[in-house]
């Protein structure tokens, strides 16, 4: 089986890069990777970069797996070297890596979970913050992106109301060096506005 292989292992949480077999200068953490294009291109694109992606849904897993290796090759075709795969809750990861240790972070169109109950699975989450703001390293990056009306306006009022990330305008169009995903490709058909927000860690101490 495929995953096995590219599992990443939570013994090497405390020193992430030494879980890769490539030689990665810097750490990248997608959380929730969906279909799996988005990291997929992350990892084909920039091979000096180790990269976490996240998914605990079967259906995306299933996807990424079947994008990275033939059908009747699950057990011999090759894997990429600074790409691994997080099959559980992705903040049990991110609370078992070290501080400062992530350079890039990714949220793409996450699930907005609309209902009021559900308000603490978002990933943007002021209760969340300070975890997130311990791991991404000084001048460190948090992509996220929505085209979500209701997300869009709770990740606006979170970021808002602290002071970990510096977070200027959204663009309104994927920028520059961004993967398109498909959901990117299936809200934009339906004629939802998407928004993408990059933010950078402070360097001053807040």
């Amino acid at each position: 089986m495929t995953l096995p292989r590219i599992r990443f292992d939570a013994g090497r949480a405390t020193e992430p890069l030494s879980g890769f077999s490539s030689e990665p200068h810097e750490l990248w953490v997608e959380v929730g990777f969906g279909g799996g294009e988005h990291a997929e291109a992350l990892a084909a694109t920039h091979p000096w970069a180790a990269l976490i992606a996240c998914e605990v849904f079967e259906n995306g897993l299933c996807s990424m797996l079947g994008r990275l290796v033939p059908e009747d090759a699950e057990d011999t075709a090759p894997l990429p070297e600074n790409l691994r795969l997080w099959d559980d809750d992705a903040r049990d990861l991110l609370r078992m890596l070290p501080d400062a240790s992530v350079a890039r972070l990714f949220l793409m169109f996450p699930d907005p979970w609309p209902k009021l109950r559900h308000l603490k699975r978002r990933f943007v989450h002021p209760a969340l913050l300070p975890e997130l703001a311990r791991i991404v390293r000084p001048g460190g990056l948090w992509r996220i992106a929505s085209d979500d009306p209701t997300y869009q306006a709770w990740v606006t009022e979170v970021l808002a109301g602290q002071n970990f990330f510096d977070v200027p305008p959204p663009a309104t169009e994927r920028p520059d060096g961004w993967p398109p995903t498909r959901y990117e490709a299936k809200a934009l058909k339906a004629g939802r506005a998407p928004l993408y927000w990059e933010l950078t860690r402070a360097t001053a101490a807040r």
